[in-house]
């Protein structure tokens, strides 16, 4: 009882960091539009933002490992947070000259510090406490960054948005002194905001570097099948694959939402943001009744069908210039929930002694987000931002691809997943 008492306010803690990254990551869907008219950047450009964001987990990974080799979980935490802390400051400068590279650089900053906390924080929840409770632990933390990701929209929305929107013929009409104005304007609409993140982050910094925190120490297990090339494992390297797909279509469908929305209908800024946040409460409803339908669905069937149903969605959302093409998306949500773990997951079945590599070239692959919504700017900006949603259809199609090869498989029927990671 008294170890329990003990770990409550690290629990409370490391819970947090699970709500801050997963309000920051959500964030991005509101900072391409908003972004995008407060510097007058073309879709390609504003995908930029995710770019910048998702090239950190790729390029930091290592360096984050090796620090925290170095230097304990706990260094590493402060350091993700102080980072955290840095790149949100950043976006007070950024946006009083209002400077879209210096707010990519910012971005990057906040998505290293990221990097570190997403390194740490599971082991971290899993050794505070008794270990039979470690998977509850850690499913309770994990919902807390479900809830940041239906949060941080409607928050993001009501305070960065405007919901003031100049055609290209208005801005041509303004006198240049009115249009720089406005265009100040919407972009300190993000100052505010980012410095009250900022200082947030900073706190939560300050209490993890006074509270004791248990360091966790290496396994000493070197069991093995860790023979060979981890790339001659087949299963292993369409997992990869399809991570890398999965990831970049589903940055891809939430960082274009609102500017779908204004296009298909004309909606608010401030309405689609509020669909948003709707559709990621239904991201986060998919994961436990994803949990509660693997009971009696391998999880390579459900992979199988919830991607062939993404795909099918996806084609109204193309085809369709109505509401329609809106609930797809928010229905798209629900149903890619489950797909980031059980790709992760069946990837690694039968790996053995390679499951820690394998684990690290999963975890790079996320490298998809911040590749792919750059191709949807390229084909929104050559055809429409209807046209772009056809770039995760295909994403999907390397998901079917993978989930088709496993279920030939009778092995990977059997295989419990926990919708645990990110």
């Amino acid at each position: 009882m008294k170890k329990s008492s003990q770990y409550k306010l690290p629990i409370v803690l490391i819970t947090s960091l699970f709500f801050l990254w997963g309000f920051a990551h959500n964030l991005n869907p509101i900072l391409i539009p908003h972004l995008k008219k407060a510097c007058q950047l073309t879709d390609m450009q504003s995908a930029l933002i995710d770019s910048s964001f998702f090239i950190a987990y790729f390029l930091i990974a290592y360096p984050a490992g090796a620090f925290m080799k170095k230097y304990g979980y706990k260094g590493g935490i402060v350091l993700g947070l102080l980072l955290f802390a840095l790149g949100a400051f950043l976006f007070y400068p950024a946006a009083g000259i209002r400077n879209f590279s210096l707010f990519l650089l910012a971005l990057f900053v906040i998505a290293s510090g990221l990097t570190f906390l997403e390194t740490a924080a599971n082991p971290y929840i899993n050794a505070l406490g008794d270990e039979s409770n470690a998977t509850s632990r850690l499913n309770f933390a994990q919902s807390f960054n479900g809830l940041a990701a239906t949060l941080a929209p409607l928050i993001g929305g009501t305070f960065i948005l405007s919901g003031n929107s100049l055609s290209e013929s208005e801005k041509q009409s303004m006198p240049a002194e009115a249009l720089n104005s406005y265009l100040t304007k919407e972009a300190s609409a993000v100052q505010l905001p980012y410095v009250i993140i900022g200082v947030v982050v900073l706190l939560v910094a300050l209490l993890i570097w006074k509270t004791a925190l248990p360091e966790i120490a290496e396994s000493k297990n070197t069991q093995i099948d860790n023979k060979g090339s981890i790339w001659k494992e087949k299963n292993f390297v369409r997992g990869v694959m399809a991570q890398f797909f999965y990831v970049g279509a589903q940055v891809g469908v939430g960082s274009f939402f609102i500017r779908y929305a204004g296009y298909v209908t004309g909606m608010d800024e401030k309405v689609a943001a509020m669909y948003l946040s709707a559709a990621l409460f239904a991201f986060m409803g998919g994961r436990f009744i994803g949990t509660f339908l693997m009971q009696y669905i391998s999880a390579a069937r459900l992979l199988l069908t919830y991607s062939l149903i993404g795909i099918t969605l996806l084609l109204v959302v193309i085809m369709n210039k109505s509401m329609a093409g809106i609930y797809a998306l928010v229905a798209l949500q629900f149903f890619m929930s489950i797909m980031f773990p059980t790709i992760f997951s069946l990837s690694l079945a039968g790996l053995g002694g390679k499951t820690k590599q394998a684990s690290s070239f999963l975890i790079m692959a996320i490298v998809g987000g911040a590749v792919l919504p750059l191709v949807m700017g390229r084909v929104s900006d050559l055809f429409n931002i209807k046209m772009a949603y056809a770039v995760p259809a295909v994403c999907f199609m390397a998901v079917t691809w993978f989930a088709l090869r496993l279920v030939a498989n009778r092995d990977a029927q059997d295989i419990k997943v926990q919708l645990s990671h990110s």
